[in-house]
């Protein structure tokens, strides 16, 4: 049986949407899915000693039609004033040190002009930190059909998937029944119940980037995921 999960193109993602690729034989990145402002694609959380605080690329969108592949962004300021953000509020984390070298290198000396392209670059880095082995294709690999849940269904056809893994907030529109029709199996990823590290700056916050968990707890950051055994 082979499962497939299919997510579009983040930013220095959470902890979960690792668990969902480290899930699945074969993992698309869907970054020919439409932008959407104010969102995942270009933003994420990190702890500080103030509370919660947004990482966000500037990016240009000229129209609603704009896919995530094809978004610009504005200047490379922001990877600086990222990286200068991320040593404020981590350089006391007892694993920042051994995972410092990594990140600055992408930050410091990041020349992407895509938003999709500098995603991608840190959820690489990330998987070969986590070594997570999943296969990653794009979306542009395929020929994309009409409709939300017929597209997802053809995607997975062409992978020769059995079983679609989809986040929960798909719920809302997804057609379990089309997928039935062509006998792929839906199952649902469950973001409950995730056990606390030692974070920065109390209270936990579950749903912030993954380089919170990498930063505090280092090599021992699987334990607290879903997707690993012992």
């Amino acid at each position: 049986m082979k499962k497939i999960a299919i997510l579009q193109s983040n930013y220095i993602p959470w902890k979960g949407y690792f668990d969902l690729i480290n899930m699945v034989d074969e993992f698309v990145f869907y970054d020919t899915a439409q932008y959407t402002k104010n969102d995942w694609r270009n933003r994420n959380k990190i702890k500080t000693q103030n509370g919660i605080s947004w990482l966000t690329i500037p990016v240009k969108q000229e129209s609603l039609a704009q896919t995530i592949k094809s978004t610009k962004i504005i200047s490379n300021n922001w990877a600086q004033k990222h990286w200068k953000s991320i040593v404020q509020n981590y350089s006391k984390a007892k694993y920042f040190k051994q995972y410092k070298d990594i990140f600055e290198e992408i930050y410091i000396g990041c020349q992407e002009e895509y938003l999709s392209e500098i995603n991608y670059k840190f959820i690489r880095t990330v998987n070969d930190i986590l070594m997570i082995k999943t296969k990653i294709r794009f979306s542009n690999e395929f020929n994309l059909l009409e409709g939300q849940s017929e597209r997802l269904i053809g995607i997975c056809k062409d992978c020769k998937g059995d079983i679609y893994l989809s986040g929960p907030a798909a719920k809302n529109y997804l057609d379990e029944s089309l997928f039935e029709r062509e006998n792929i199996k839906v199952e649902w990823m469950d973001y409950s119940g995730y056990p606390e590290y030692n974070q920065l700056f109390p209270p936990f916050e579950h749903g912030v980037s993954i380089l919170d968990l990498i930063f505090n707890e280092g090599e021992n950051a699987t334990k607290f995921m879903k997707s690993y055994t012992e």
